[in-house]
């Protein structure tokens, strides 16, 4: 059986047209969803790495950015300037050791714009189903719920992130209290990292699909 039955004949606006009513019934869920995964997105590493390693001794932002606007309105090649953002550093928390850098995490602008993308994903995700359950079809929205909930407790920790110091340039949340095992081991976090974030953000975007098609379903003429 079809997940999206073609019932209704267009589907994909369909679905379209329920996400957007979704998210306009629902806008303090969304936006409080979305500030709170953004934030803990971003703490998390800098507070497990500062109970497992070392407290967190610097922080900073990137002293260039001011410049960034007049860089991007210059005559530069577009190529130059896509390569400059592709690896510009906006922020990072380090910790000094004994013998140089305990540990560092960096903000990238890949780093961000995966922590945004997450964050709008969840956000989208939990104002649907709290409008969903304001329908006759709160039974199924209840269980639904409760899996994104869950889903995204475990997309926080087994979301990627960029250190330094720990002999791995991407590990996920949870791995960071094993920082000092061996590379080996530092690379299977990796890799798991990188699998399981993708597995989460595909469930995701599934159940924001699904949300939006049933939301949808009441627009249809």
């Amino acid at each position: 059986m079809l997940p999206f039955p073609m019932d209704g004949g267009q589907p994909i606006a369909r679905t379209f047209r329920g996400v957007s009513r979704g998210l306009r019934s629902r806008p303090g869920v969304f936006l409080g969803v979305f500030a709170a995964m953004a934030a803990l997105s971003l703490a998390a590493p800098v507070i497990l790495l500062s109970i497992a390693r070392k407290p967190v001794d610097f922080f900073t932002f990137n002293p260039w950015l001011p410049r960034l606007p007049d860089y991007l309105a210059s005559p530069q090649p577009l190529s130059a300037k896509l390569s400059l953002l592709a690896g510009l550093k906006i922020a990072w928390a380090s910790a000094e050791g004994s013998e140089g850098l305990e540990w560092g995490f960096v903000v990238d602008v890949a780093t961000l714009g995966r922590v945004l993308f997450t964050a709008l994903l969840f956000g989208a995700f939990f104002a649907l189903w709290s409008h969903a359950r304001a329908t006759p079809a709160e039974s199924a929205a209840r269980p639904a719920g409760v899996v994104g909930a869950l889903t995204s407790v475990f997309g926080l920790t087994t979301g990627p992130c960029s250190i330094a110091g720990c002999g791995a340039p991407v590990l996920p949340v949870i791995g960071l209290a094993f920082t000092g095992a061996s590379g080996t081991t530092l690379s299977v976090f990796a890799a798991i990292s990188r699998i399981s974030f993708a597995v989460v953000v595909a469930l995701m975007l599934a159940a924001v699909a699904w949300f939006g098609w049933r939301a949808g379903a009441n627009q249809d003429p």
